[in-house]
């Protein structure tokens, strides 16, 4: 229990950490929040490596993204941090928070006796490296664009998205499976793995070009986790 509390407080550390960061680079640096924005995201989203190794309760693991639920919430409303909250800024950090705070209650159980934190991870990586990349190239090299549902997409940067989801989605699954982090996970068979990786990496794509502003953070990581472990 010492341990889950010690989890806690570095995870708070942790997320104050990347706050500072991001108001950093935007108020001192300079940099546009498009892009500090993107970077709290991916430190963000990268976190859930943190909660699989510092927690050994999944009760006490979701506690700190199930408060920045609340928090970033907060935060989007007094526009409290420039670096991630512009005026034009969706809810998307609140929707994230919502998405692996539902994925973790529902599938990780690092207790055992089954554990499906892997595909939850799979969904989790898509949406963290797989969109920001996608936004960062997609707005610098994009010069096809389409609009689905308000959204204006470029074809450039959903190609990036499905390549980078293929990548996150199949070392997920194939690394995690048995690993300290996740022991009790079962790593799928090879043509499970291939079946599981691409049609995860393509709803991954096809989910964000429909999902409207914002909302893909929550439709990415929940759809591409439920393809992740019903396919493997």
């Amino acid at each position: 229990m010492i341990n889950n509390w010690i989890g806690l407080l570095i995870s708070y550390l942790y997320a104050g950490g990347l706050l500072i960061i991001g108001e950093v680079l935007h108020r001192q640096l300079h940099i546009s929040n498009d892009l500090t924005r993107k970077v709290v995201h991916v430190g963000a989203g990268m976190w859930i490596f943190g909660v699989l190794s510092l927690f050994d309760s999944w009760q006490f693991g979701v506690i700190p993204f199930a408060t920045f639920i609340v928090l970033n919430y907060v935060f989007f409303r007094i526009k409290l941090f420039k670096g991630i909250d512009s005026d034009t800024a969706s809810m998307g950090t609140v929707y994230f928070a919502i998405s692996i705070t539902i994925l973790s209650i529902a599938l990780w159980r690092p207790e055992g006796p089954i554990d499906h934190a892997p595909a939850v991870v799979a969904g989790v990586m898509a949406m963290t490296w797989g969109d920001a990349l996608a936004a960062l190239i997609g707005k610098r090299y994009g010069r096809h664009t389409y609009t689905i549902n308000g959204g204006t997409r470029s074809y450039e940067g959903s190609a990036v998205m499905f390549v980078v989801s293929l990548i996150v989605i199949a070392l997920s699954l194939t690394l995690l499976p048995g690993s300290e982090l996740t022991p009790y996970a079962d790593l799928p068979n090879g043509s499970a793995l291939v079946i599981a990786t691409v049609l995860g990496a393509t709803v991954a794509t096809v989910v964000e070009a429909v999902s409207p502003h914002g909302t893909d953070n929550l439709t990415v990581p929940i759809c591409v986790t439920l393809v992740a472990m019903i396919a493997g």
